[in-house]
């Protein structure tokens, strides 16, 4: 091991004890998290083992390969901070050339849980599908080759959006996390229950595609060897071996590009001739979108909250992960043909958790907002506008889900009553919302992961549960209405005025939660800015 390698593999393990030496949470965070994995590599490891001899164990070993090399190109970019060795721009003040760079840097990759989970899984496919001498040899080949190509592929990702991930914009692109696993565990079980019930073969004509990408294409090798086709083996190592090649040739162009060319921190940005403009005009009024809002107050809170919605990461996160929940429940279970056209509700409840602690969201700088509050009208005002700028999403949102899910299902006579018990379901939400955010508010740490301030965890708890528990009270007459029409001899023919009943039901409670909510808000201001401002 050269100088340069061995000090970068010295620096990844010195950045990982003195990470756990932070704090005694911390570490036992990683530790527990470590133990998980390994425990899960582990049963996956003797899993694989068990399908060896199966005669679809080649198809499930290829995805499993190919997936990985996905999740190690994704990796960089929804969770840009959690190895800190991913950033090489830290380097570009050391008198250290590429090539020796990027050798020193994979083989500091190498270190961690993820390189070992990695490893645990190929050494459990290649085991699967190894039959004969000549394929146990080839299948330390393609271990080692399938390891350095999913580490490169994360390398050389990194380091292509490394300015992009290192900037405030880029950072959100981790509350597409959310997104994607919510996604991903919903495919994967959609997946699963195929799998039960058709079997491995229908894994077949996808893997037959794969087998000839890397990383899965050295998994592939495996089999082709074991099988008798050297030729076929030796293209599909080739091919693995030459993306590899590839990878590190422009993980290298990207590293010189990185260390020798100015950036923003050593040049002085210019200014947009556009953003000039819009400054000396600023006193034009709204511009955009923003031209469609209400007047007097309304309309800049409505502005406000849907800024907050655009810009702030944890803020969008929380969107972002609801409204992916939100359709990705029904429609998945309506694909799967064990839906039900209410699922199509779990929308509207997902959305409406939005309105709860609406001022945790606004964190110290609520005091701004509190100046302009001097009596219940304007608290009324205030949580009316926040209100309106949800619905600008929720309530469309709601409707395309709930029609997909009817056309998903052939369930058409029944949209109607679904629609309106989305509608109230809504309106509930957002009168118990308005309601908890004055009474339950709590911070939301702009730094780190959490999403509750430390010792604010009951508060959080009993705002969001306690008022889901109330908002589905609220719409128990629509539901025992629902449930009465669709019982009773004839009921069929008015299902359809559940529609406006539940819109107009919606309405009234929306209006009335936040009647309610506006004095208890005027009067708790200071209560209110303390607890949103500890974070």
């Amino acid at each position: 091991m050269s100088g340069v390698t061995a000090t970068l593999v010295r620096l990844k393990l010195s950045l990982l004890r003195n990470g756990l030496r932070q704090s005694g949470g911390r570490r036992a965070a990683y530790v527990a998290s470590a133990v998980v994995t390994l425990l899960f590599a582990a049963l996956q490891l003797l899993g694989l083992i068990a399908l060896r001899g199966h005669d679809h164990a080649v198809s499930l070993v290829v995805l499993l390969g190919a997936v990985l090399g996905l999740g190690w190109a994704v990796m960089p970019l929804f969770f840009p901070s959690g190895d800190e060795t991913l950033d090489p721009t830290r380097l570009v003040m050391l008198p250290l050339r590429p090539r020796p760079l990027v050798r020193a840097l994979l083989a500091a990759s190498l270190v961690g849980i993820g390189p070992l989970f990695t490893l645990l899984m190929l050494v459990g496919s290649v085991v699967a599908v190894a039959h004969g001498a000549a394929a146990w040899t080839v299948a330390v080949l393609a271990v080692v080759l399938g390891l350095l190509v999913c580490v490169a592929l994360a390398r050389a990702v990194a380091a292509a959006n490394i300015r992009l991930l290192s900037s405030r914009k880029g950072r959100d692109l981790a509350v597409l996390s959310g997104l994607v696993i919510a996604v991903g565990a919903q495919v994967v079980n959609f997946g699963a229950q195929r799998l039960g019930t058709s079997g491995l073969g229908q894994l077949d004509p996808v893997a037959d595609v794969l087998r000839w990408l890397p990383p899965a294409s050295a998994v592939g090798a495996v089999d082709s060897v074991s099988e008798g086709a050297y030729g076929v083996a030796v293209a599909q190592i080739a091919v693995s071996a030459g993306a590899l090649a590839l990878l590190v040739g422009v993980w290298a162009r990207t590293l010189t590009r990185l260390m020798t060319s100015p950036d923003g921190s050593t040049l002085q940005a210019a200014e947009p001739a556009a953003r000039k403009r819009r400054s000396a005009a600023g006193s034009t009024g709204p511009a955009g979108p923003a031209r469609l809002l209400p007047g007097g107050r309304t309309g800049p809170v409505m502005e406000r909250s849907l800024r907050y919605i655009w810009r702030d990461p944890k803020t969008k996160a929380a969107w972002v992960t609801s409204l992916a929940i939100g359709l990705i429940v029904p429609v998945f279970n309506a694909l799967q043909g064990t839906g039900s056209i209410y699922f199509a509700c779990f929308a509207a409840g997902m959305l409406g958790i939005q309105m709860y602690n609406q001022f945790g969201q606004d964190t110290s700088a609520f005091w701004m907002v509190a100046l302009t509050i001097s009596s219940s009208r304007d608290a009324y005002e205030e949580l009316r506008a926040r209100a309106l700028a949800l619905l600008v999403i929720t309530l469309p949102y709601a409707t395309l889900v709930t029609v997909l899910t009817t056309a998903l299902l052939g369930d058409w006579p029944k949209l109607p009553e679904a629609l309106g018990l989305s509608f109230a379901l809504l309106g509930a939400m957002l009168a118990t919302g308005a309601w908890t955010s004055a009474r339950f508010p709590y911070s939301i740490p702009q730094e780190g992961h959490k999403n509750v301030a430390p010792g604010q965890a009951g508060l959080a708890w009993i705002a969001i549960f306690g008022g889901m528990v109330a908002a589905a009270l609220l719409c128990s007459p629509v539901i025992a209405l629902t449930i009465w029409l669709n019982v009773s001899a004839g009921g069929d023919a008015w299902t359809w005025l559940l529609l406006p009943g539940g819109a107009v039901y919606g309405v009234g409670i929306t209006v009335l939660g936040l009647r309610l909510a506006a004095p208890r808000t005027a009067e708790r201001l200071p209560e209110i800015l303390t607890a949103v401002s500890k974070g």
